[in-house]
């Protein structure tokens, strides 16, 4: 940061002099969700997003982990966690304090090997299922997309590869860079084309602190600006994917 970093606003955004650190994780990585290595430690693009404002605020970094975005939601909405990253909607909004996108989403369907399905509408009928994470917005998307099908809900990516694999669901609802490392865990599965969900993934902070939101918007920004959020996007192994405007 070339401008000095506002006292009060650091305050805001680190009550603890510990910045408390939101992650998703999933056993593959994608522009959101990071993954564990063998001691239990979390690598990917939040990670090193997150140990970069750390070091930029010269405060103690705290990574807290979590199954789902929804977890994340509920932390940062109590707290518990003073800084997250997860796509945003108007549920969301309401809850927690979002700062720009770092990366853009676009949610379909998986289908496993043998289905009919064909086309994101033809979820869309009376007895489909519909695998989801629990609390996410692809979940909240997939369900006002299908209305006829049914939806049910797990705790994160690893049950819900789990469910492909054994057939357990007819439709599963995740985002395309998502399916990047689901796909050859699961055999003879699709991804349908299109999308029936866009929206980015932001920085979020908790409501009622507006020295925290300014403070976390300068950081991300600044992370854009200088190429940061690039270099996480290929470490974690997405060169293709475009950074957020």
């Amino acid at each position: 940061m070339t401008q000095p970093i506002d006292a009060a606003d650091l305050k805001d955004l680190v009550p603890t002099g510990t910045l408390r650190g939101g992650v998703v994780v999933a056993p593959v990585a994608s522009a959101l969700f990071a993954v564990k290595d063998a001691q239990g430690n979390a690598a990917g693009v939040t990670v090193d997003l997150l140990r970069a404002f750390a070091d930029t605020l010269h405060v103690p970094l705290e990574i807290k982990l979590f199954s789902n975005s929804g977890q994340a939601t509920d932390a940062v909405a109590s707290g518990a966690c003073d800084i997250s990253f997860m796509p945003r909607d108007a549920t969301r909004e309401g809850l927690i304090a979002f700062g720009p996108a770092y990366f853009f989403i676009a949610s379909t369907f998986l289908v496993p090997a043998g289905s009919a399905i064909q086309s994101i509408e033809e979820v869309n009928r009376a007895g489909v299922r519909i695998v989801a994470i629990a609390n996410t917005t692809t979940g909240r998307s997939a369900a006002r997309t299908a209305p006829l099908a049914s939806v049910e809900e797990v705790a994160g990516v690893d049950l819900m590869t789990a469910r492909a694999q054994k057939g357990e669901g007819d439709a599963f609802a995740l985002s395309h860079d998502s399916f990047v490392g689901m796909l050859p865990q699961v055999p003879g599965a699709r991804v349908l084309p299109g999308n029936f969900q866009q929206t980015g993934i932001g920085i979020a902070v908790p409501k009622g602190k507006p020295g925290a939101l300014r403070l976390a918007t300068r950081l991300l920004e600044d992370a854009k600006t200088s190429g940061l959020v690039r270099r996480a996007l290929d470490a974690a192994g997405f060169k293709d994917a475009p950074v957020a405007p």
